[in-house]
């Protein structure tokens, strides 16, 4: 679970609470897609990686608690026998990153200002990402400060 969830973060740039919140239903292995539930629905497509640590997650998922009703693709030991509890906890994704050095919204900024460095184009990261015109923009600045206009004095 440990390297689908960093996958997710690194690759796809998700935050901790989509993440998290993330249900089975949500993933289609068969298409290689995941859809995040937000405002508005976005799509990530899986790259192998992600799509191999995705398959090996689920096999390890049902191998180890073949009865669980919890519809969440992320569960823990404790969220594992009720169905109304929340997928993992806060902690549980913190302990993921602790290791790295790292917290996984770092790592979510980091891979948007990454992609925002290979493109000048604030509508391509509003597609990969699913993040609204202001927020892509806020990466573009940084990662092309000569976009930035400046005001006549």
């Amino acid at each position: 679970m440990a390297k689908l969830v960093v996958a997710i973060a690194a690759v796809h740039g998700l935050g901790r609470r989509e993440t998290r919140h993330l249900l089975l239903t949500d993933l289609d292995l068969d298409h290689g897609r995941l859809t995040v539930r937000r405002d508005l629905k976005h799509t990530v497509y899986l790259d192998e990686v992600t799509h191999a640590l995705a398959t090996d997650w689920l096999s390890d998922r049902y191998r180890r608690w073949p009865l669980t009703t919890n519809p969440h693709l992320l569960v823990s030991q404790q969220s594992v026998a009720d169905d109304r509890l929340p997928p993992v906890s806060t902690m549980v994704m913190n302990d993921i990153f602790r290791p790295l050095g790292l917290s996984l919204s770092k790592l979510r900024q980091d891979r948007i200002l990454d992609e925002a460095r290979q493109t000048e184009d604030p509508v391509h990261l509003m597609r990969v990402f699913g993040i609204a015109a202001e927020i892509a923009m806020k990466y573009i600045y940084p990662a092309h400060p000569e976009r930035r206009s400046t005001l006549w004095r």
